[in-house]
């Protein structure tokens, strides 16, 4: 088709898996893609970024319902996984306790990045992705923001019909 991407051809197999998780060589995506994965795919671990909004690679993944959950550049592989879209929080106290995957489960759920929802919460990008990244976790007060904010998105999930 005119006008599609060369990686339209990984997008379409992605979606035809039924896998929650699955991991390819880079050789067995260049036969899907038929085509050669670029120099950059092969050394560079920011190509497979997530983040890549935009970019041809990231859409195909992305727009089929995945994200890339782990590349291994010395063994030339991928795995494409589902985003958790769930989120678990713990009670510590009159606090709820929020790790590194309830606090990105529940941005992925607002569909939001990590610039947007940092805006959201009024903090820094960098400090979402540090907490996404497990390098610390939120402080009480916003602990206590996260929660209600997560109140706000069940409420609205509820009324939507």
């Amino acid at each position: 088709m005119i006008g599609e991407s060369k990686y339209q051809p990984l997008q379409e197999y992605l979606e035809n898996s039924n896998a929650a998780e699955t991991t390819l060589t880079f050789t067995e995506i260049e036969e899907i893609i038929g085509n050669t994965l670029p120099d950059s795919a092969r050394t560079k671990k920011q190509w497979w970024g997530n983040r890549n909004k935009g970019a041809l690679q990231a859409d195909s993944w992305m727009k089929a319902g995945y994200v890339v959950k782990k590349i291994n550049l010395d063994e030339k592989k991928v795995t494409f996984g589902k985003p958790v879209t769930t989120y678990k929080v713990e009670p510590v106290k009159d606090t709820v306790k929020w790790n590194s995957e309830s606090i990105k489960a529940l941005r992925q759920k607002m569909g939001l990045t990590q610039s947007e929802f940092a805006m959201e919460l009024g903090v820094r990008q960098q400090t979402v992705s540090e907490w996404e990244n497990g390098v610390y976790e939120p402080r009480r007060m916003a602990s206590k923001y996260l929660s209600k904010v997560a109140e706000n998105v069940e409420s609205n999930n509820k009324t939507e019909y």
